[in-house]
């Protein structure tokens, strides 16, 4: 039996190798795909809203898929997959998003208004990820750095290694990151603020949502206008933002879940 494809999208600054283990606990159900990295296509330049990432992700689906594809994305991945859904339905089953809460209303009208400010600035992750340490002496130093941050600690065994091997390149000085900050940056500084609104009448398919129950992102974000898009396929599961690295099998079968039930919703 083949089984159904599903093209998976990244959050923003982890390459699609950071979710190896993930992936291989889906592909008892999926055959899985992903970009390895949002952002560092000169074609698509990261800019305002993100319409190039939507256009990019679009594109390749085209290239990929001769049929319709299940969408899960996480974070950054999961907005551009709602976008994606919205712009080309015919390219989509259902989508999956992944702690990608929808920001609308107030909300919305705040990243609006503090895009290129100061204040925005200064509430935005972009004031980190502008300044982050980009080159280690090798890939061990690296593995070091990241394990000793408190984020990174409570993810699952061999994750944070999955990240180091797949988002390290060589360096002159040792090793450097392969998602640049500045794209990371720039990713954080286009933060769209008209998800909302585009998807306001629904998507052309069914999308789920799965949010981490500790996520700061969802309790800034809010969860009204995501709750309204999804209706019942609305599920928390135990974690924060980065839940699919803290715990890929727990994850992998709430994915799973919902993709079972968004695709009987759809038949």
């Amino acid at each position: 039996m083949t089984l159904p494809q599903l093209h998976f999208a990244h959050a923003n600054s982890y390459p699609a190798g950071t979710y190896r283990k993930l992936f291989s606990l889906l592909q008892q159900h999926y055959q899985v795909q992903a970009l390895d990295m949002h952002g560092h296509d000169p074609r698509y330049p990261v800019t305002a809203g993100w319409p190039a990432l939507v256009r990019e992700l679009v594109d390749d689906l085209e290239r990929r898929y001769s049929a319709p594809v299940i969408l899960v994305g996480h974070s950054l991945g999961g907005m551009l997959a709602v976008m994606a859904a919205k712009a080309r339905p015919d390219l989509v089953r259902c989508v999956v998003l992944l702690d990608s809460p929808v920001v609308a209303g107030w909300r919305a009208m705040l990243v609006r208004l503090a895009r290129n400010t100061s204040l925005g600035e200064r509430f935005s992750p972009a004031r980190f990820s502008a300044r982050r340490r980009a080159v280690w002496p090798d890939a061990q130093a690296a593995h070091d750095h990241f394990a000793a941050k408190q984020m990174f600690s409570i993810w699952a065994p061999q994750v944070l290694r999955d990240y180091i091997d797949s988002g390290m390149a060589p360096h002159p000085d040792g090793v450097q990151l392969r998602f640049t900050r500045e794209v990371e940056t720039e990713v954080y500084r286009g933060l769209p603020h008209h998800v909302g609104a585009l998807v306001k009448n629904g998507v052309p398919v069914p999308v789920g949502f799965i949010g981490g129950s500790e996520s700061r992102e969802c309790r800034q974000a809010g969860l009204a206008a995501t709750r309204k898009l999804v209706g019942r396929f609305f599920r928390q599961v135990p974690g924060g933002h980065l839940f699919p690295m803290e715990a890929p099998e727990l994850t992998a079968r709430a994915v799973h879940e919902m993709i079972t039930a968004l695709l009987a919703r759809q038949a």
